[in-house]
Order: structure tokens, then C-alpha cells, then sequence
């Protein structure tokens, strides 16, 4: 059986977004009940946080575009790359994680979703790893074996 790094690659990109995107809805659903927050600087207008969205906006889109750079290549130098970039985000994630617990009151159901997301990022990080590791395939004929005695 051939494992195919770069469907689980994909699947796991896939899931670590989804995961984001639940925390950050999460985070917001007491809104929804007439509760507020957690706030961490008052702004009065949206220029204020600009830094913080385009941070966002980043931390999003790197792993959009992983996922189409995924499916596109198996080039060694991208395969560093990306390794390199699901390190990254297991480092963000651990820190998140950490930072999570410094809220108060802690907000366990998003401590839950913020290990879950790091454990997908450290299975990402090892399936990264091997298909970092596995040898490219060859697109040169095999050499024809000949014998002296024929």
C-alpha cells in the first residue's frame, strides 16, 4: 500500500482551518445569547486593530495556499519548506494554548479546541516530516541489466 502524504497533508490542513475557524466562532457565540466578550485592547475604530487582521489574514491564508501548493508539487524544497511552516504553527498553536489559559476566567470548552487543534498540528508536523524524508520518484528509465554471457 502506497501512502499518499500529500492527500493526508491536505485533509489535515483542512481540519487544523476548520478547527481555527470554530475557535474563533466559539469565541464569539455569546454574542448570540446577549453576553459579552473577552476583550483584550479597546478600540474605537477599526484602523486601530488593523495589525491584528492582517495578522489573521495571514495566519489563514498560509495554510490556503500550503494546501494548493500541496496538491501542485512534490518539489524537495517546498517539502523543506513546508515542514518548516507546520513547525511554525505548532509553535503559534502551543503558545495560543498557553496564552488561552492566562484569560480569566479559563474558557475550558476553547482549552479543549486549542489542544485538539495542537495534536492535529503535531500529527501534521510528523506526516510533513516523513513526506519531507521519502525520496522523489525517479522519472528515469531503470538501466538495463545485461549479463557477459548472453
Amino acid at each position: 500500500m502506497m501512502l499518499n502524504y500529500r492527500e493526508r497533508i491536505i485533509t489535515l490542513w483542512t481540519a487544523f482551518l476548520l478547527g481555527t475557524l470554530f475557535h474563533t466562532q466559539l469565541g464569539l457565540m455569546p454574542l448570540f445569547h446577549g453576553l459579552s466578550v473577552a476583550e483584550s485592547q479597546h478600540a474605537s475604530q477599526l484602523s486601530d486593530i488593523s495589525v491584528i487582521l492582517w495578522l489573521m489574514l495571514g495566519f489563514f491564508t498560509l495554510p490556503i495556499l500550503a494546501i494548493i501548493a500541496t496538491s501542485f508539487t512534490e518539489a524537495k524544497r517546498y517539502r523543506v519548506s513546508h515542514f518548516a511552516l507546520t513547525v511554525f504553527y505548532s509553535v503559534m498553536n502551543l503558545l495560543h494554548l498557553v496564552a488561552d489559559l492566562l484569560v480569566q476566567p479559563i474558557l475550558w470548552y476553547q482549552i479543549t479546541l486549542m489542544v485538539i487543534l495542537l495534536l492535529i498540528g503535531l500529527l501534521l508536523n510528523l506526516v510533513s516530516f516523513q513526506w519531507m524524508k521519502l525520496q522523489p520518484k525517479s522519472n528515469k528509465p531503470q538501466p538495463r541489466l545485461t549479463s557477459p554471457h548472453t
